[in-house]
């Protein structure tokens, strides 16, 4: 027991010291790239200081792996250099009995990492985006009007499941109004059969409808495609029209800017199958539901490769290691590219981490069978 608490606050001395460095590196990075926004925008002290605080816990899932592999190669590839390993193995120790620590470890961190993803990451994510938002917004209001604040411009959505296109030529991010709208039902040959045109409206997430100012409705004959009716409104309460703009948004970010919660969201309402843009969202959704096992991998192919150095030079098992995971990040993101198109994105996302760990599993056991 004794041993096991000094291979674990060996590691965890490292470990800490990694994440403090790559989280103050990503830190800096942010810091560059958005506080002098931040500042233009108005914003205090006091709120910059509140806005990087949020942001920070978003950094984990990324950087949590980053740190326990270098944490267990160093300390690894010490104990290593300085005989350690061998007075162990000496005394009857295998592999495992003196890294059963350092899995423990991994395995904590994979649960940890799991529960990030679920919750603390996705309230880091948004909270950050709307303190931004709102000192932005607050910022633009001093300049322009109200209607012309955070203004998303030709936002376009596909509604497959009832057979409605979507465009809006402007979105307001402020007042989440939307002006210049074009709705269009389609019948189920694909022939336009309801237009329904507005210069603004707003939608009622409680009521789950949406409301259309100063627009004319335009019905079309379903064999011909030829216009039969077009009548004006002042206000249109269009009950069936459930499509939220938050949805809408989330389609023009990128799927790395969003959190799961939100990646979720997009899922649940929209199939990859029918509408292509969403095969990235799907794969980076099933990345994060996989990202935990990035730990283990981490720890399964670290320990086999640091022990694994010649006397003269431990860094040659540490080097294979890093090629290792090199090869891995570059599976990682061939897939992800495959995603939707040769692989489904659940697969996209679970061959990189599947042939990883089977590959972590393999050289920990080649390590601990008797030479």
């Amino acid at each position: 027991m004794r041993l096991d608490r000094y291979i674990f606050f060996e590691w965890l001395k490292v470990f800490l010291l990694s994440l403090l460095a790559i989280v103050g590196i990503l830190m800096l990075e942010a810091i560059q790239n958005e506080l002098q926004d931040l500042l233009r925008f108005g914003a205090t002290w006091r709120e910059v200081l509140q806005y990087y605080a949020i942001l920070t816990p978003g950094f984990l899932p990324l950087v949590l792996p980053i740190s326990l592999m270098v944490s267990v190669l160093f300390v690894l590839g010490q104990f290593h250099r300085h005989q350690e390993i061998v007075a162990m193995r000496a005394c009857g120790l295998s592999l495992w009995r003196i890294t059963r620590t350092i899995w423990l470890a991994g395995a904590v961190l994979a649960i940890s990492l799991f529960e990030l993803n679920g919750r603390i990451t996705p309230w880091s994510i948004e909270q950050s985006r709307t303190i931004y938002d709102n000192l932005r917004f607050a910022s633009e209001l001093i300049e322009v009007e109200e209607e012309d604040v955070g203004l998303i411009y030709n936002l376009t959505f596909i509604n497959h499941s009832d057979n409605r296109m979507w465009f809006i030529n402007r979105f307001n991010e402020y007042n989440y109004r939307a002006y210049g709208l074009t709705v269009s039902e389609l019948g189920p040959t694909g022939v336009e059969e309801r237009r329904v045109v507005a210069n603004e409206g707003y939608y009622e997430p409680h009521r789950a409808h949406w409301v259309f100012l100063r627009g004319r409705t335009f019905d079309f004959d379903p064999a011909t495609g030829d216009p039969i009716r077009s009548l004006g409104f002042d206000s249109q309460v269009l009950e069936g029209y459930y499509e939220d703009p938050e949805l809408m948004k989330f389609l023009e970010k990128r799927p790395k800017d969003l959190s799961f919660n939100e990646l979720s969201q997009i899922l649940s309402s929209l199939d990859p199958d029918q509408d292509p843009r969403v095969a990235a969202y799907a794969v980076q959704y099933y990345g994060m539901l996989m990202n935990p096992l990035s730990c283990l991998i981490v720890v399964g192919l670290a320990i086999p490769f640091a022990v694994a150095g010649v006397r003269t030079n431990p860094m040659v098992g540490v080097s294979k290691a890093m090629g290792l995971f090199l090869a891995y990040y570059v599976l990682a993101q061939v897939s992800h590219l495959m995603g939707g198109g040769l692989l489904s994105p659940f697969a996209a996302a679970a061959i990189p981490n599947l042939v990883a760990l089977a590959a972590a599993l393999w050289f920990h056991y080649r390590a601990t069978r008797p030479a």
